[in-house]
């Protein structure tokens, strides 16, 4: 694809007849086209609508669009020609527009999700590599309003419902579907369980069937399908039927993760940020929800102190008003199934980083429930860490075996690709790495196990952590700090990065943590870990937490931590002996 072209042309009847008989191409040719408002600049809250085609008949096509009501509010049309454009690359280069322009954040995508593809053909990586020529001449013409690397780093990219499902993913949300719908037609309830490791796309799993389900909801006979799609048969008038007047909600624990992707959803047609809720707003709905997607289902809470009075007694009120009385056994877990019909849970039992979020064995009860009744699963493709799949198990691996007495802990994975996994003994010198990577990749961030007050919360000009002569503070908000403007000089804690991709992690294993050379294990310091939340006993149920309890959740912080970065992990470790184990453990053979 040497020699591609963008013709603009009003979006007008005698405007597209008028330029269709300008080349044969516009008659005869596979081609990709954008649509949009012709919006430039203005207001960043007012979003311009934009629909991106491909069709081997341009004029007839764009002729059908304008009689469209949901398109005849476009005002430009531009369509990318090249002599070697084929129908494979034309679909491809398509999805790739899709997914930028979802990610831009200038956009609502008239598109729907279905027509994301990922097919291999002929040639494909050439093709891919001449796109950038495209996407470079869009973003000249104000089209594309922030560079590739800009969008693609963008939570916006990252957690929008336009994306191509692995195949494991793409199965399971197959499976999902056909038996809501069985059960929808059988007036059945069910609770369905997805289950997968860091990195497996169980965010996207729940983002993009709520924006299925959106368009399935609002299609017409009419309406043009992608028959190669495996979703395009629930594009029929029986399952329309079944979702009139549906209820959809997505239930998101973390707060800061909830409002990233309430971000994106006020950019989703179909799709409203009062839709993505706290367990809370779920229990006190007076409207029952036909379906509720649950995100990090683990991190969903039993009865314990809140953060505040008001949530506790919040948590009084639901549980009377749902269940006539104040259970002190109910959990945020029994709301969601009170006020739905169908529940979907999407968890990872060893992501559980408090004493307050569900029992183990309650989820573990769930799991096995799902998978006696065949509604249970898993994920297994990794998405995130470019390692390869052994990342994820071997760290895992590293904090299990380490929690029992071992003289060491297990070898990295021979083969980790061109993963940029590095140890280093002054957290001075890893910012200074960190820098780099975020100057180069973006992304790159300071994290770190709480294992120091945060002092800065209530006195800004306060150190937090000093460590090799560096004076660090904590992240200064709670939401969306990846994305905050004094991200890459501040240290994120597990409750602003759980959920999120970074390219790089700069990881601070603290005091918390130890090696116990007379037992060779790993051991907690109680006294030196800071979260309040994270070592409470539950005076409410009768609950104490022991230090092994506080081992389990303290190792699980830093498994996350450790697989937040894509391109690459840093890793620093104040404890001597456990400093040893590691580096042992983390460099090659």
């Amino acid at each position: 694809m040497t020699g591609f072209e963008i013709r603009q042309v009003p979006f007008e009847k005698d405007a597209v007849r008028k330029w269709a008989l300008d080349d044969s191409r516009h008659l005869d040719w596979p081609v990709v086209y954008v649509l949009d408002e012709a919006r430039r600049g203005g207001s960043k809250a007012a979003l311009s609508d934009v629909y991106v085609g491909e069709t081997l008949n341009a004029r007839k096509r764009l002729l059908q669009h304008l009689g469209s009501p949901d398109k005849k509010h476009l005002r430009s049309v531009r369509v990318v020609l090249d002599d070697t454009f084929n129908k494979s690359a034309c679909l491809d280069l398509e999805s790739h527009l899709i997914r930028l322009l979802a990610g831009d954040g200038a956009y609502r995508i008239l598109n729907r999700n279905v027509s994301i593809t990922d097919r291999a053909y002929f040639d494909r990586e050439r093709y891919r590599r001449s796109f950038g020529a495209v996407f470079e001449r869009l973003l000249d013409e104000g089209v594309l309003t922030r560079s590739v690397a800009d969008i693609e780093n963008d939570d916006l990219f990252k957690l929008s419902p336009y994306k191509v499902l692995k195949r494991d993913q793409a199965a399971a949300a197959v499976d999902i579907l056909e038996g809501l719908f069985d059960d929808l037609e059988n007036d059945v309830g069910e609770l369905v369980v997805v289950q997968g490791e860091p990195g497996t796309g169980k965010t996207i799993i729940a983002i993009y069937l709520m924006k299925l389900l959106a368009d399935v909801a609002v299609s017409r006979p009419d309406d043009e399908q992608d028959s190669d799609s495996i979703f395009a048969e629930f594009f029929t008038a029986g399952y329309r039927e079944l979702l009139r007047g549906f209820r959809v909600g997505l239930v998101v624990p973390q707060q800061s993760l909830r409002a990233s992707i309430q971000r994106v959803f006020r950019r989703t047609p179909g799709l409203s940020a009062a839709q993505v809720l706290t367990p809370f707003e779920v229990g006190a709905s007076e409207q029952p929800w036909d379906l509720l997607i649950v995100d990090e289902a683990h991190r969903l809470t039993q009865r314990a102190n809140q953060s505040s009075g008001v949530l506790n007694k919040k948590f009084i009120d639901i549980n009377t008003k749902l269940f006539g009385a104040d259970d002190i056994q109910k959990t945020q877990l029994d709301w969601v199934t009170a006020q739905s019909r169908h529940q979907l849970l999407l968890v990872d039992p060893e992501q559980s980083v408090r004493p307050a979020d569900l029992a183990a064995e309650r989820v573990r009860a769930v799991v096995t429930d799902a998978k006696e009744r065949h509604r249970f699963f898993p994920l297994t493709s990794q998405l995130r860490v470019r390692a390869g799949d052994g990342y994820i198990s071997w760290v895992r691996d590293v904090f299990r075996a380490g929690a029992d007495p071992s003289d060491v802990l297990p070898r990295r994975p021979e083969d980790l690709g061109d993963y940029d996994l590095r140890f280093f003994d002054d957290v001075g010198q890893m910012h200074d790495a960190i820098r780099a990577r975020d100057h180069e990749h973006g992304l790159a961030r300071l994290v770190a196990g709480y294992a120091w007050e945060w002092r800065s919360r209530k006195d800004p000009s306060a150190v937090d952590i000093s460590l090799d002569g560096s004076e660090l503070r904590w992240n200064r908000t709670d939401k969306d700090w990846i994305n905050s403007p004094n991200a890459l000089e501040e240290v994120g804690s597990i409750h602003t990065v759980q959920g999120y991709d970074l390219n790089y992690a700069g990881v601070i294993i603290g005091p918390d943590l130890f090696w116990d050379q007379k037992k060779r294990r790993l051991a907690v310091d109680r006294s030196l870990y800071f979260d309040k939340k994270g070592k409470e006993n539950n005076p409410v149920l009768g609950k104490t937490y022991s230090d092994e309890d506080l081992l389990r959740y303290i190792t699980n912080i830093y498994a996350v931590l450790l697989t937040r970065g894509i391109r690459g992990t840093y890793v620093y470790v104040c404890d001597e002996a456990l400093r040893v184990q590691l580096e042992r453990a983390m460099s090659p053979e």
